[in-house]
């Protein structure tokens, strides 16, 4: 387990503290499981950023389909 220390606004500590503890009931280890929770989900917010960045250049792109053969959809059970 990693250990960082780190400077904090006060005004935002106070109110972190606060939240985290009301959320897990004041229980050992509340701070640190809240920090977690918060690394973690800042973690996945800047993941789908790219993801959604790598999408958006891939449907930019464009994709080749092939070329359409049927205009009904009748026409794909016609043969059978």
């Amino acid at each position: 387990m990693g250990t960082i220390t780190i400077n904090v606004d006060d005004e935002i500590e106070k109110e972190f503290r606060k939240l985290a503890n009301e959320e897990s009931k004041g229980k050992k280890g509340f701070l640190g499981d809240a920090i977690t929770e918060a690394m973690k989900k800042w973690i996945q917010e800047k993941e789908q950023k790219e993801i959604s960045i790598r999408e958006i250049k891939i449907l930019k792109r464009g994709f080749k389909l092939g070329k359409i053969t049927y205009k009904k959809r009748e026409e794909l059970y016609a043969g059978k």
